[in-house]
């Protein structure tokens, strides 16, 4: 298992960055102002077209997922309507 500067075991994360999606990177595992800064990339270089792909992909599920919570919220309150109206 590899370590990292502060001799603790790194912790796999997963960049979302538009230059590098879905491409996993080993860290420290502490969070905030002690974490030793330790970066090292677990997974090769994406190809230049799934770095132009993924980006629109991401950005297309997260149009659809907040149409759907508005839908949701939507549908919320006209049954709140409903049963209002129907008492």
């Amino acid at each position: 298992m590899a370590r990292c500067l502060c001799n603790k075991p790194c912790v796999l994360r997963c960049s979302w960055t538009p230059r590098n999606p879905g491409r996993r990177f080993l860290t420290c595992p502490r969070i905030g102002g002690t974490e030793c800064n330790f970066f090292d990339w677990f997974d090769l270089p994406m190809c230049a077209r799934s770095t132009e792909i993924i980006p629109g992909l991401l950005m297309s599920r997260n149009v659809l997922e907040e149409s759907m919570n508005e839908l949701r919220a939507a549908n919320r309150r006209l049954k709140i309507w409903l049963v209002s109206e129907s008492t």
